[in-house]
């Protein structure tokens, strides 16, 4: 058996997908078809490859029909039951995680019952949550705090399900293909408060698990664990390779616009999952999107939240930001030194200069995005269908016409010794006494960026709270803004 190409197979199915016309292809059936079509008219995998990548096709068809509940039915061959996927049967996989839930527990009895509710509803082999004995998890090291957790990786052995084995009737672990290892390289994220009544750890990994459950876009959440050590709860999702932000210091200057936009499609197509399950992201920036290299994929963190504070129009502002950054290669607000300027200048419509060359349709939806009055902001659907319009007319040019492109467009150099040292977040302010947000004109946008504006605000924001309260505590307003921290 000859080695197969895993890079060029996902690179294939991944081109099939960003091909697929929603108007002609408009069911999960059509789709799979379409996919398969453009796989097998490829010219350059071989035919062995061509194989693996229509079985790899029809692993994400199966889950789709599950989640849709959509298609025909067969007859399991172990169970009886109709069943919809073809690689596996989901009501075998259900039943075989249901015997085993007496083999395993947390030792809470909240987190058991949300683990196996998870599991009564997995929709394939490969999407399957689990409680993960920290045992299992070996080399851990401290990398980073990210809001209120602390964030570490570790290698998580044997990994996750991969597959049904039929004639042994169990989930078989093992390699992922073309990955030589029996280790996953995970990342563990602390769950804060765990006792606490307020129950805010349980919201978050119920959200994450719940949504990473059914959803490929979302980065995957394989579980929980705990640390014996301190008792701390802890998630164990997949570790990717790069983030957004990283990825854009290190290849915008290669990137065209048909690679820009199929990043902001997946980015959006993302989003419209989360909000589907209507939860809200409320931390949506490039350090927060992720790729995976060996998929060749952009992955959205889950970081949902379900309080009011943040809304679902805040998530669309933070997707124009993004398309923003995208376009530019820079760091959003980038040269503020205060907080206070951000806020002031958002709540007064200016945003960020849009840069030469953007294609006028990309511009536009930007625009959108980030309109002041929330009701003009796109809902995730409507803006994904818009960007999948956009992307499809891209991805059916030939590269060849974006050659000049990169021979003439002067490209924003990242400003790597400044921002390298920055992180990304995206904070909650409550200003007391601010005007209602508003759109800049075309004026003072021009104006404000010709020159720089000194507001005159004092440098701490308590500060400025403080006085805003003196002078009028009547209204308030909760402001949320991307920043370098």
């Amino acid at each position: 058996m000859s080695t197969l190409r895993y890079g060029l197979i996902y690179a294939t199915n991944n081109r099939a997908l960003m091909l697929v016309d929603t108007k002609i292809h408009n069911d999960i059936h059509k789709e799979f078809e379409f996919k398969q079509q453009t796989v097998l008219a490829d010219k350059i995998l071989t035919n062995e490859e061509k194989t693996e990548a229509i079985r790899l096709l029809t692993k994400d068809y199966d889950r789709n029909k599950v989640i849709d509940d959509d298609g025909t039915r067969r007859i399991c061959e172990n169970c009886n039951q109709e069943c919809l996927a073809t690689l596996y049967c989901e009501y075998c996989v259900r039943n075989y995680l249901k015997e085993n839930f007496s083999n395993w527990t947390s030792g809470n009895d909240v987190i058991d019952n949300l683990i196996q509710k998870c599991q009564m509803e997995s929709l394939e082999p490969r999407n399957i949550v689990e409680w993960i004995p920290y045992s299992n998890l070996k080399n851990i090291n401290y990398l980073t705090k990210g809001g209120f957790s602390e964030i570490y990786t570790a290698d998580w052995i044997n990994g996750e399900y991969r597959e049904w084995d039929s004639e042994k009737k169990q989930l078989r672990r093992g390699e992922i293909p073309g990955i030589q290892n029996l280790v996953a390289k995970v990342v563990l994220k602390t769950l804060e408060n765990v006792e606490s009544a307020n129950q805010s750890w349980f919201e978050e990994a119920k959200s994450h698990l719940t949504i990473s459950n059914k959803w490929a876009d979302v980065v995957r959440c394989y579980g929980l664990t705990q640390n014996p050590s301190n008792g701390n709860y802890m998630l164990v999702m997949n570790k990717m390779d790069i983030d957004l932000r990283k990825y854009l210091q290190q290849n915008h200057n290669q990137l065209t616009w048909k690679d820009r936009v199929n990043i902001t499609h997946n980015i959006i197509l993302a989003l419209y999952y989360i909000h589907y399950e209507k939860a809200i992201h409320r931390d949506l920036h490039s350090g927060n999107i992720l790729f995976l290299q060996s998929y060749d994929s952009w992955y959205i963190t889950p970081e949902v939240i379900v309080g009011r504070e943040y809304t679902f129009a805040s998530d669309i502002y933070s997707i124009a930001i993004l398309m923003w950054e995208i376009s530019s290669g820079q760091t959003p607000f980038i040269n503020y030194e205060h907080e206070n300027d951000i806020v002031m200048n958002v709540i007064n419509g200016i945003r960020p200069k849009i840069v030469p060359g953007t294609p006028s349709e990309y511009k536009n939806l930007m625009k959108e995005c980030w309109d002041a009055d929330p009701l003009k902001k796109p809902a995730a659907y409507a803006l994904w269908r818009k960007i999948n319009e956009i992307n499809l007319y891209y991805q059916n040019m030939p590269d060849e016409l974006f050659k000049s492109e990169m021979d003439n467009l002067v490209m924003n150099k990242v400003e790597e010794n400044y921002t390298s040292s920055k992180l990304i977040t995206s904070k909650i302010h409550n200003f007391g006494n601010l005007p209602e947000p508003r759109n800049a004109t075309e004026e003072e946008q021009e104006a404000f960026h010709s020159k720089l504006y000194d507001f005159n605000i004092p440098n701490n924001v308590n500060d400025f709270n403080k006085s805003n309260e003196q002078n009028n505590s009547k209204s308030s307003k909760v402001i949320t803004i991307l920043e370098c921290t």
